[in-house]
């Protein structure tokens, strides 16, 4: 090589970033709490309004975020999941803002909520399957919000504020469930082995 001539530039490879599911976990699980609260009637002297906002920026913006990188850590399930209950918050707060203050009664508004968890519930009920691929402890999560999900159809297209009641119950489990698979991830994640079990996928590969 010839004192002219110039290297030619070294092209790396990006590394993995860290792993987006404690964060995906940890904003569904605070969003949910919070809606929760409202369906159980713990917050009945509030404005009941308060999760309208974190619906938006952490259960929806946050966790859809964590939702693209997984699609950059090649995670086709956290990223579906993450990005899917991340439009779920965004399009629940849109609709709770902009379309439930109009509906003709609180019975018509109470319908449209019931379709939108209905498609939900679908969209949750063969995530739960394939959650078992994962592990024990988002196994719990999906099975728990499956449980809440379709309490709150029934509760909703019924018409029947006890079973809402029971889902927000639910809710908060489904959240304290969450909240624990993400602390889980945070501290295993940070000293690099299972310090937080998580447990093993309940089946093997389909």
């Amino acid at each position: 090589m010839t004192t002219t001539e110039q290297a030619a530039p070294v092209v790396t490879q990006p590394i993995g970033i860290a792993d987006p599911a404690p964060l995906g976990l940890a904003a569904f699980a605070l969003t949910t709490f919070l809606l929760s609260a409202v369906n159980a009637g713990w917050a009945n002297h509030s404005t009941t309004q308060f999760w309208l906002g974190y619906a938006f920026a952490y259960g929806g913006f946050v966790q859809l975020c964590a939702g693209m990188w997984e699609f950059r850590n090649r995670n086709v399930f956290g990223a579906t999941a993450f990005s899917s209950y991340g439009g779920f918050w965004i399009g629940l707060g849109l609709w709770a803002l902009l379309v439930a203050p109009h509906a003709a009664s609180a019975a018509t508004a109470d319908k449209d909520l019931g379709w939108i968890l209905l498609g939900f519930t679908i969209f949750n009920t063969y995530m739960l399957l394939h959650s078992a691929l994962v592990n024990t402890a988002v196994f719990a999560v999906f099975l728990v919000l499956e449980a809440t999900l379709v309490l709150l159809v029934i509760g909703n297209l019924s018409g029947t504020a006890n079973i809402v009641k029971i889902g927000g119950y639910l809710g908060v489990v489904t959240a304290a469930a969450a909240w624990y698979t993400s602390s889980a991830g945070v501290v295993n994640g940070m000293r690099g082995r299972a310090v937080w079990p998580v447990g093993r996928p309940l089946v093997g590969n389909v």
